[in-house]
C-alpha cells in the first residue's frame, strides 16, 4: 500500500495591527474601488520592527504545537521559507528552534526563493518522509514573510505580513500530497528582487506578471502530463483542470488568481486533442470562464483578502481559507496548487483533502486569530512605516506569541507573552 504524505495540521499567525484598505486609498487620493475591485484587497497587515520573520515564525509554530498536542521529539526537521530573513548566516529556524526548545536531533535550516521557497520547504519534507528516510518522524514547515514596498509606492496597497506553519507527516488530516505527479518550471529573469542592505523590494510590476503566468504554464502541464500518466485527470468532455475540486495559486494580490486560473485554462484549451477548431481570440475569451473562476478559486481568498501579500505564505494562506471555509464539504476531492517566487521558479502539484480537514482546522483557531488584530489609523501606519527595523517598540507580546525585544551586538533578543 502507498505509503500517504501530506499537512497534518497547520496554524497562523499575523501581526496585531492592520489598516482597512480604503481609508489608505483615500488617505493616497485613490479611488477606493482601485485597491478594492482592481486588487481584490479589504485589510492590509501591518509589521512593526518586533514583529520580524522570527517572531511570526516562532509564534505560529508555537501554536502549530500546542493546539494539536505534537511530541516534539517527533519531529525530524524544521524548515522554514523566508525571503525577509534577519540575518545572511544564522537561519530563522535556527531562531525558531531555539525560542521553541525544539529537540537537538533535527535538520534546521531556511529556504530562500522569493515567494517559491515555503513550497521548496515542504517538498523537502514530504519527500523525505515519503522515501522512508525519516524513520516515522515528522516534520515542520513555516512560510514566514513580510511583503514591504514602502510609503507612497505603486506596491504600497500589496503589502503584507503573517506566518503559515504546517506540520507534514504520514497522517495527512489536511491534504494528502500526490508526491511525484509536481510539475516545475524555472528560468532566470529579474523580476523581482531585493538587492542586500535594502528593507525594500524592487519589482517590474507588468513583467513579473507575465513571468508568472510563462512558470505557470509550465508547471501546470510538467503536472498535467504526469497526471494524465496516472490517470488522476483525462481529456474529456471537462477538461484537465476542470476536474479538479478547487485550484489555489500564489496570491501576490487577489486579482492575481483571476489571471493564473484565465492561464491555467487556456493551457488545457491550447492542447486539448480533438478540440473543435477556434481561433486564439476565442480560447482566451473561454479561458476567462467567470463560472469556473468562481466555483474552483474565488472561495479561497478571504484571508488573503484580510491580510495581504505574505510571500512565501501567500498560497498557504488560501489553503487555510480554503479548508476553513470547506473543509468539511471538500473531504475526499483532490485539490490543485500552483507556487510562484519571481526570479523566477514555479511548482504546480495536487493533494487529497483529508477526512478530518474540517476538524485540523477548527483546532487552528484562525478566526480567533483575526479577531484579535487592531485596525489603525493611516497616521499610525505610517509611524510603524517610518520605525528603524533594530529599535523595537516595547510592547508585552500576546499570550503565547512571541516579539523582538533588541538587537544588540548584532544578537537578536526575543520575549514570549505570558501565558493567561
Amino acid at each position: 500500500m502507498k505509503k500517504l504524505v501530506g499537512i497534518e495540521a497547520l496554524a497562523i499567525a499575523v501581526p496585531r495591527r492592520y489598516v482597512d484598505i480604503e481609508d489608505l486609498a483615500r488617505a493616497r487620493g485613490v479611488d477606493p474601488a482601485k485597491y478594492t475591485s482592481g486588487l481584490g484587497a479589504r485589510e492590509m497587515a501591518v509589521a512593526d520592527p518586533g514583529e520580524d520573520s522570527v517572531a511570526l515564525a516562532a509564534t505560529a509554530t508555537a501554536q502549530l504545537l500546542r493546539s494539536n498536542n505534537v511530541d516534539p521529539s517527533r519531529i525530524g526537521m524544521l524548515v522554514v521559507g523566508t525571503e525577509t530573513g534577519v540575518d545572511h548566516s544564522k537561519p530563522v529556524a535556527s531562531h525558531v528552534q531555539g525560542l521553541l526548545k525544539l529537540p537537538r536531533a533535527m535538520r534546521v535550516f531556511d529556504t530562500q526563493h522569493a515567494c517559491y521557497g515555503g513550497t521548496a520547504g515542504i517538498m523537502a519534507a514530504t519527500e523525505w518522509i515519503a522515501s522512508g528516510a525519516a524513520a516515522g518522524r515528522s516534520a515542520v514547515v513555516v512560510c514566514s514573510d513580510i511583503a514591504r514596498y514602502g510609503l507612497n509606492t505603486a506596491g504600497e496597497p500589496t503589502q503584507g505580513a503573517g506566518s503559515v506553519a504546517l506540520l507534514i507527516s504520514e497522517q495527512p488530516d489536511l491534504l494528502a500530497i500526490d508526491v511525484g505527479l509536481n510539475g516545475s518550471c524555472s528560468m532566470d529573469v529579474y523580476d523581482f528582487w531585493r538587492p542586500l542592505g535594502r528593507r525594500e523590494a524592487v519589482v517590474d510590476g507588468h513583467y513579473s506578471i507575465q513571468c508568472y503566468l510563462d512558470a505557470l504554464s509550465g508547471a501546470y502541464r510538467g503536472w498535467r502530463e504526469r497526471a494524465l500518466a496516472h490517470e488522476v485527470v483525462r481529456w474529456g468532455p471537462s477538461l484537465p483542470g476542470d476536474q479538479l475540486s478547487r485550484i489555489l495559486y500564489h496570491v501576490p494580490f487577489c486579482k492575481m488568481a483571476r489571471k493564473a486560473h484565465t492561464q491555467l485554462r487556456l493551457c488545457d484549451l491550447e492542447d486539448a486533442p480533438n478540440a473543435p477548431a477556434s481561433t486564439a481570440e476565442a480560447r482566451e475569451e473561454q479561458a476567462k470562464s467567470a463560472a469556473s473562476y468562481e466555483a474552483q478559486v474565488a472561495s479561497s481568498l478571504g484571508l488573503n483578502a484580510r491580510i495581504g501579500n505574505v510571500y512565501t505564505a501567500s498560497l498557504y494562506l488560501a489553503l487555510a481559507g480554503l479548508l476553513q471555509g470547506e473543509g468539511e464539504k471538500l473531504a475526499g476531492q483532490r485539490i490543485g496548487l500552483m507556487s510562484y517566487g519571481s526570479g523566477c521558479a514555479a511548482e504546480f502539484f495536487s493533494g487529497v483533502v483529508g477526512e478530518k480537514a474540517a476538524k485540523r482546522m477548527a483546532q487552528a483557531g484562525i478566526e480567533s486569530v483575526m479577531a484579535g488584530r487592531e485596525r489603525v489609523s493611516i497616521a499610525e501606519y505610517e509611524r510603524i512605516m517610518n520605525l528603524p527595523y533594530e529599535a523595537p517598540d516595547q510592547i508585552a507580546p500576546a499570550p503565547g506569541a512571541f516579539r523582538l525585544a533588541e538587537i544588540k551586538d548584532h544578537k537578536r533578543r526575543y520575549v514570549e507573552g505570558a501565558a493567561s
